[in-house]
C-alpha cells in the first residue's frame, strides 16, 4: 500500500491525473454501444475522485 499524499501540491497533482483519466475514458466512450457496465465504471470513478477529494480536505483539518 502506498503512504498517504500529504503535500497540498501532490494532492492537487493527483486529483488532475486521475480527472484526465476519467476525462479521457469518457471521450473514448461511443454513447451508441455503451453498457450499463460503462455508465455504471464512470459513476465510480467519479465516487472514488470524490473520496479522495474529501480524504484530502480532512488531511488538512
Amino acid at each position: 500500500m502506498s503512504k498517504p499524499i500529504t503535500d497540498k501540491k501532490q494532492q492537487v497533482t493527483y486529483l488532475k491525473e486521475r480527472l484526465e483519466i476519467f476525462l479521457e475514458v469518457l471521450d473514448a466512450l461511443d454513447p451508441e454501444t455503451a453498457e450499463l457496465e460503462d455508465i455504471d465504471r464512470l459513476i465510480q470513478m467519479m465516487n472514488d475522485l470524490e473520496d479522495k477529494m474529501e480524504q484530502f480536505n480532512a488531511r488538512e483539518q
